[in-house]
């Protein structure tokens, strides 16, 4: 049986310099300063955030791996894409309607009837829907029977003995 040549274990070890700030490969270093001054929870916090982010990300790609695991041919493919631009003019659009209805505080019956393609158009309608609306109601329904607030000094005891001596 011929041997197999095995690579040799004594290979040559050159022993390279690592630049100015840098801790050599495999030595274990010490934390510096800048490492020191943010707070653990705040890292943690972060992190968090990052694994968060990366996790909708990863649900969204599986999604469209999903979507477009059976397209075979460019035209499936294309289909697919058409699908999903429709999905996202069709959110776009309903964001702007709720957008401009919020705006003109009009209810949700009148934000579904808005129309025009440009926002401009959208404040328009939006304007000429919010007169048809029953005004609000306003700030005080004496109707004019309240007395003035500058008369405070009333004094009913008075105004009673004053009366009483008119009518006599």
């Amino acid at each position: 049986m011929p041997e197999q040549e095995t690579p040799s274990t004594e290979t040559e070890q050159t022993v390279e310099t690592p630049p100015e700030g840098e801790a050599p490969k495999g030595e274990e270093t010490e934390q510096t300063p800048a490492d020191e001054s943010v707070p653990a929870d705040v890292l943690r916090k972060k992190l968090t955030e990052a694994n968060a982010e990366a996790a909708n990300y990863r649900t969204k790609l599986r999604e469209v791996e999903a979507r477009f695991a059976d397209a075979k041919t460019t035209e499936e493919f294309e289909a697919a894409v058409a699908e999903l631009k429709a999905q996202n003019e069709a959110l776009e659009r309903q964001i702007l309607l709720n957008s401009v209805a919020a705006k003109y505080e009009l209810p949700e019956a009148l934000a579904k009837r808005l129309t025009g393609a440009t926002p401009e158009e959208l404040d328009a309608d939006a304007k000429e829907l919010q007169k048809l609306i029953a005004p609000a109601a306003p700030d005080s329904l004496g109707g004019g029977l309240t007395p003035p607030d500058g008369n405070d000094d009333f004094d009913p005891v008075k105004a009673a003995r004053a009366a009483r001596r008119r009518s006599y």
